[in-house]
C-alpha cells in the first residue's frame, strides 16, 4: 500500500530534520578556523534541498530492519558528497551557475577558491565520518566507503558523468549516450544511497541487486523529470536557473524525444523501478518515493 501524500511528506520532513541535526553535529561550526571556509560549507549544506538521498537510505535500511541510529551517519555522509558535487558543478569552469536552492551559489558568495575548498572538505569529511562510525562493524564501513568512492569517481561515478556532460555541450549525442551520462552523474549517488541502507540492513545479495536496480532506475527517472522541469518551470519555482540546459546547448531528454515522449518515458522508467521492489517485504516508502519523483514539480 502506498502512503498518502501527507504520510510521505511527514516521512521526508522527519528524515530531513534528523539528517540536518547529524550534519550540524559532524560539520565544524562557522566559528571554527578557518571561519570563511566553514561558513561556505554551512551555507551550501544548510541551504535547503529535498534530502532525497538520505531519505532513500533511511527507507531502504528500515525496510530491512535497520534502526535509524545505525543509518544516521552514513545518511549525512551521502548528503556531504551530494553537496560537494553541487558546489563544484556550479563553478564558472563547470556549469557557471549563480543560484542554487534559491540562494547564491557558494562561489558567488564566498569566491571560487573557497568554494573549491568547501567541496574538497565535504568529500573528505564524508569518508572520515563513515570510517569512524562505531555503530557499524568494520566490514560494513569498508563496504560503504568503497561504494561511496566508486559512486563519486570514475569510470562509472559522478566525476565521469560530469566530464561526459561537459564534453557533450554543443554536440549531437544519442539517447543511449545521454542515458549513460545521467546514470553516472545523477544516478550513481542515488544508487549508493539505497545500497548503503541495504548494506547496513544486512541485505542478502539478491536483495542488494534488486535495490540497486530500483535505485538506478530511480536516478534515471530523477534526471528525466529534471530535464522536463528545466523546460516547463520558471527559475522562481525551481530555485535554480531555468532553461540553463538549452542555453548551454546540452542534450536533454526533451531535446531528443520532445516533451510528450519524455513524459511517456518517465512513466515507463517509473514502472520498471517499482517492479524491482516486488520481493522486498516492506517497499511502501520506496514506492512512494518513486511516485514523488515521477510527479515532482520542482
Amino acid at each position: 500500500m502506498t502512503p498518502n501524500n501527507a504520510d510521505l511528506d511527514s516521512y521526508l520532513l522527519n528524515s530531513a530534520a534528523l539528517v540536518e541535526d547529524e550534519l550540524d553535529r559532524l560539520i565544524p561550526k562557522a566559528e571554527t578556523e578557518p571561519q570563511e571556509l566553514h561558513k561556505a560549507i554551512r551555507h551550501s549544506i544548510f541551504a535547503g534541498g529535498k534530502r532525497l538521498r538520505p531519505a532513500l537510505l533511511f527507507a531502504t535500511g528500515e525496510a530491512l530492519g535497520a534502526p535509524r541510529a545505525k543509518l544516521m551517519t552514513c545518511a549525512a555522509a551521502v548528503e556531504m558528497i551530494h553537496t560537494y558535487s553541487l558546489i563544484h558543478d556550479d563553478l564558472p569552469s563547470m556549469d557557471d551557475d549563480y543560484l542554487r536552492r534559491g540562494l547564491q551559489t557558494c562561489h558567488v558568495k564566498y569566491g571560487e577558491a573557497t568554494a573549491i575548498l568547501a567541496g574538497d572538505v565535504l568529500q573528505a569529511l564524508a569518508f572520515e565520518v563513515v570510517a569512524a562510525d562505531e555503530n557499524l562493524d568494520y566490514k560494513t564501513r569498508v563496504d560503504l566507503i568503497l561504494d561511496l568512492a566508486v559512486a563519486a569517481g570514475t569510470p562509472g561515478g559522478m566525476a565521469a558523468g560530469q566530464q561526459l556532460d561537459l564534453q557533450s555541450e554543443g554536440k549531437q549525442i544519442t539517447a543511449e549516450d545521454l542515458e549513460q551520462i545521467h546514470r553516472k552523474k545523477t544516478g550513481a549517488l542515488i544508487v549508493v544511497s539505497a545500497r548503503a541502507g541495504a548494506r547496513i540492513g544486512g541485505a542478502e545479495p539478491d536483495v542488494l541487486r534488486s535495490v540497486s536496480q530500483y535505485a538506478d532506475l530511480l536516478g534515471l527517472l530523477y534526471q528525466i523529470t529534471d530535464d522536463l522541469l528545466d523546460v516547463t518551470q520558471t527559475t522562481d519555482v525551481l530555485g535554480k536557473t531555468a532553461g540553463k540546459d538549452a542555453t548551454a546547448e546540452k542534450a536533454t531528454y526533451p531535446s531528443i524525444y520532445g516533451i510528450e515522449e519524455t513524459r511517456k518515458l518517465a512513466v515507463d522508467v517509473h514502472r520498471r523501478a517499482c517492479e524491482e521492489l516486488v520481493d522486498l517485504e516492506d517497499s511502501t516508502i520506496l514506492m512512494a518515493i518513486a511516485d514523488r519523483v515521477l510527479d515532482r514539480k520542482a
